[in-house]
């Protein structure tokens, strides 16, 4: 739990434990915050909201008004209309404060006429009133009273009488008053490509679809643009909505070159028709799995569309298995019914059993927690859903057609290409792989040696520095943005010329990369400065403001948002007079930031300190940028106490203090609605009386009988600085430090692991009363990892209690679960060879392998033992075996990596998330495949040579001791 407060304002965050109840929850907060009856009078009401309710789609510019209040008018004409729009859920306006009609009162007017701030708010009150009056009940008809007097125009306030003598002569407000309609404060505004602008944010619920939305906006506003007053214009900015139907369509195009790159490896396996339909298992398990998914709450979104892609490659295994034993079955001379039906009869066991280890492994990855393990399980649960519906398709209708397939194949003659090609691959079985395999079962230990010493090579890539980690990858969006922040106090003048140099910086970036676009585009499309607004310093004011830049879509520009950020950061070079400028993108991806540390104790000086000597170190090393912490000096304060004389003038503190905040801060007279807009009525000094110490000083104090005591008299002033804000976590007050790390100079994980080991230590010896915590993208990768690690440990204990159950015997299980350490050899050197870090996606692929691995060796093992079961000793049947399932393994492994491979050699910004992934699965399966086809025949064939098999099912242990000695041991 985190509480943060700074001027005016406190915030209390609350988050909830993973699979906790929201509604529950929220019930309980509710009951204890209305349970609080120590609040401070003047506190306005608590408002408890959940957070991430609704997601952000996109915003529209309207320009055209130089004045504001007619631009927030159309500005709410536009909101309602859209409200009305289906699918629309919610639509926020920015780029203005509260509306007010603003009375304005220059000090010596009051002291012209012997009054307080109060007394003519207290004036106005009494004279701008509705309120009903009763009712008059006659015989035929009620009718309503009410007194109805309330001023809501600027024009309704002048004539109002403050000031009424004996004589009958009155003082006016506009006599003595400046009245305006206006928004509060100055520094909440907006422009939008240099003119000012109203910014309607849409955002959709988490159920709703971000691609109906993005079309409803986007016909609205063409529509809108062709009946909009002379001059207005509605134009989309801040697109988070159209990148996702790049990422879709980026998907299913390179699902569809997939399917048709497993099609055409097939086709080179078995005829035309044959491949059809082994082929058309996928559209069936797809369109199963779609029907599937949104009943347990799966929507189709860039990680469960990974899935069905990454399915292409991995469905087939079943089906290639079961063709190719049915194909097989029909080439020993079966018939083709009675091929299919032995053909399925001889490989069900192993198909049931390896569904079943791909199940144990998937299901445990589903489960996987933190914030990055929440995205990444949505994949296996898609997977799971999609090979469930694929084995049932493959067993119950893929024979049936196959059947006639064979029957009508030996109707035609074959083809000589086909006859080539069975030829060729008969002589790269017999001639090369068979004599492989001789030698490798031969010189088993030596196999497994050589195995192990590349797994232990690929182990020490990552623990050695060579590979890299980092929590999440690069994903390019189209927006990113500069926040500001400049010293508390700092004049909204001075903020925007400060924004002004970094606007110029961003031209001069866009013209640097303009040459490289495609047909000389723009790089940047819409700039927009937002007054007021800084995430990431958690304050508001004329201090602060954000600069965002849209740019060309991530499809289309010829830059990456990396190159495009450092480039406008070396623009904007040194500001003086400003604490920090982030370049960052609006959204950071579920891992967080890739710096994120704080520093816990109850000295905040000293936390100050701590912080500054943390940053030092860490900005020392090359690549850290935009580095700052929480903790900032606050405005100067004065405060007030009252003199002990000050009784005698028939003052007290609250009179005293009433009246000083009437002038400074205002007094709120009345509130009413205009039509969606609500109106305040606030009084205060005029602007010229309040700007500096001079005016508080000579504030003139209206007494009992109307004396006017200036407040130095009644009260001394004392200068202060305080903090900005001032933040606890878990009760404990808390300095975050926030930064990011340039990748292609530093790696953050590294960064941190260095700091907890030498510096971190030596910082805590100097400051024992300080804790420290590692939070952001580090913390959630660690937890995601943790995640991993125990679910997949206990799935794969499942596997080897399913394989042991199967083989009958406890090192059995051995010769096909040592295929999955072999995967992390082909993950590592695979990514590697690509120049990509490791990464979470990396390492849910990886996993994700494990349950894929398994099913070669498993139909592998089941094959060496049938031939061991007839009689054949153990050696030959390894090598026997192994030629066997040489055609089906090959065929699996290389489908599955066609399946993938246009995602591999995708160029698309958008791919980068699922490269890594891809590449997990593909060389991670390319070298378990070798590793299948030559190790487990040897590994074998090792626990034969110590009598470490176990029984089959229908030998005796006398007939297993025999059998061990007619196998000949390898040197």
């Amino acid at each position: 739990m985190t509480c943060e407060s700074r001027e005016g304002l406190g915030v209390a965050t609350a988050v909830m434990l993973e699979g906790a109840q929201m509604t529950r929850f929220l019930d309980d907060v509710n009951a204890e915050i209305d349970a609080i009856d120590d609040f401070p009078a003047e506190t306005e009401l608590p408002v408890i909201e959940e957070l991430g309710r609704t997601d952000a789609v996109i915003s529209i510019a309207v320009t055209g008004p130089d004045d504001p209040v007619a631009l927030k008018a159309y500005a709410e004409h536009l909101k309602s209309k859209l409200l009305t729009q289906e699918k629309i859920a919610e639509v926020t306006i920015n780029g203005f404060s509260d509306h007010h009609i603003r009375i304005e009162i220059p000090a010596w007017r009051l002291r012209q006429y012997g009054l307080s701030a109060q007394d003519v708010a207290n004036a106005i009150g009494r004279h701008s009133i509705s309120t009903p009056a009763g009712r008059l009940e006659g015989d035929r008809e009620e009718i309503l009273l009410r007194f109805d007097d309330q001023r809501k125009q600027v024009d309704d306030f002048y004539d109002l009488v403050v000031i009424s003598g004996s004589s009958g002569a009155t003082i006016r407000l506009g006599d003595i008053a400046r009245i305006t309609d206006r928004f509060d404060r100055d520094e909440e505004k907006i422009s939008f490509n240099g003119q000012r602008a109203a910014v309607l944010n849409i955002a959709k619920t988490r159920s709703q679809d971000i691609l109906n939305v993005l079309a409803r906006v986007e016909t609205f506003v063409a529509r809108e643009n062709l009946t909009a007053p002379e001059g207005l214009q509605l134009t989309l900015t801040q697109d988070r909505a159209s990148v996702v139907q790049d990422r879709l369509d980026m998907l299913v195009r390179n699902g569809a070159q997939g399917l048709v790159a497993v099609f055409f490896v097939l086709w080179l396996f078995f005829s035309f028709r044959y491949s059809f339909w082994v082929t058309m298992g996928l559209p069936v398990s797809f369109l199963g799995a779609l029907f599937i998914l949104p009943v347990i709450g799966v929507t189709i979104n860039m990680i469960s569309m990974v899935g069905l892609l990454i399915g292409i490659g991995l469905l087939m295994d079943d089906a290639i298995v079961i063709a190719e034993n049915i194909a097989s079955r029909m080439a020993k001379g079966d018939k083709p019914l009675q091929a299919a039906i032995t053909g399925v009869r001889q490989v069900l066991p192993g198909i049931a059993s390896s569904f079943a280890t791909t199940l144990l492994v998937f299901g445990s990855l589903a489960f996987i927690t933190g914030d990055i393990g929440q995205i990444l399980r949505i994949m296996p649960m898609v997977l799971i859903m999609v090979i469930s519906v694929s084995l049932l398709e493959a067993f119950l209708i893929l024979p049936h057609h196959l059947s006639h397939s064979l029957a009508h194949m030996n109707r035609k003659r074959v083809s000589r290409f086909r006859e080539r090609f069975e030829t060729g691959f008969d002589h790269l079985r017999e001639a090369f792989f068979g004599p492989l395999l001789d030698r490798a079962i031969e010189y088993r230990y030596m196999t497994l040696g050589i195995v192990l010493m590349l797994l232990i090579l690929a182990v020490a890539m990552p623990v050695g520095g060579k590979l890299k980690f980092v929590g999440f990858p690069d994903l390019d969006g189209d927006v990113i943005e500069a926040r500001v922040l400049l010293p508390q106090g700092t004049p909204l003048a001075h903020t925007e010329s400060i924004v002004h140099e970094i606007t110029t910086a961003l031209q001069r970036t866009n013209q640097a990369f303009l040459q490289q676009q495609p047909e000389q585009q723009p790089l940047v499309e819409n700039i927009t400065v937002i007054y007021g607004q800084n995430p990431d310093a958690y304050e508001t004011g004329p201090h602060v403001a954000r600069v965002v830049a849209d740019l060309l879509s991530a499809e289309i520009r010829n830059a990456k948002l990396d190159d495009v950020i450092n480039r406008w950061r070396h623009e904007t070079g040194v500001l003086t007079d400003v604490i920090s400028v982030k370049f960052t993108e609006p959204t950071f991806g579920p891992g967080g930031r890739p710096i994120d540390l704080r520093l816990m104790g109850y000295d905040l000086a000293r936390l100050k300190q701590a912080s500054n000597e943390l940053q030092d170190w860490l900005n020392a090393h090359q690549g850290v940028n935009d580095l700052s912490d929480d903790l900032r000096p606050g405005k100067r304060e004065y405060r007030l106490h009252l003199k002990p004389g000050a009784g005698v003038l028939g003052l007290n503190a609250q009179q005293v203090a009433e009246q000083v905040r009437a002038s400074y801060q205002g007094i709120k007279i009345d509130e009413f609605p205009v039509g969606p807009e609500t109106y305040e009525v606030n009084l205060r000094l005029i602007a010229d009386d309040r700007t500096d110490a001079e005016d508080l000083y000579n504030l003139s104090i209206t007494g009992p009988g109307g004396s006017l005591i200036p407040l130095s008299v009644v009260a001394d002033i004392e200068e202060v600085r305080g903090w900005a804000r001032i933040n606890r976590v878990n009760r404990q007050r808390t300095v975050t430090l926030q930064g990011d790390v340039d990748r292609s100079k530093a790696n953050a994980q590294e960064l941190l692991a260095l700091a907890k080991s030498s510096f971190i230590p030596e910082l805590l010896e100097r400051y024992p009363d300080i804790q420290f915590d590692i939070q952001g993208e580090s913390k959630e990768s660690a937890k995601t990892g943790q995640s991993i690690v125990r679910n997949v440990l206990l799935g794969l204990v499942g596997v080897y209690m399913l394989l042991a159950l199967q083989f009958k015997g406890y090192l059995a299980p051995i010769t096909v679960m040592i295929v999955i350490p072999s995967a992390l050899i082909g993950v590592i050197f695979g990514h590697m060879a690509l120049g990509l870090d490791l990464t979470m996606p990396s390492i849910v692929g990886m996993a994700s392998l494990f349950g894929v691995v398994v099913n070669d060796s498993i139909l592998l093992v089941v094959f060496i033992r049938d031939h061991r079961a007839a009689g054949i000793p153990v050696v030959v049947a390894a090598k026997q075996a192994g030629r066997a399932r040489f055609r089906p393994i090959l065929l699996t492994s290389i489908s599955t990596i066609a399946g993938l491979s246009p995602l591999l050699l995708e160029k698309s910004l958008q791919a980068q998330i699922l490269i890594p992934l891809a590449a997990s699965i593909a060389f991670g399966l390319t070298a378990a495949t070798l590793v299948a086809l030559f190790l487990v025949p040897a590994v074998y064939c090792i626990l034969d040579d110590f009598n470490l098999i176990g029984k089959l099912h229908d030998e005796t242990d006398e007939e297993i001791a025999a059998g061990a000695t007619t196998s000949s041991p390898g040197p």
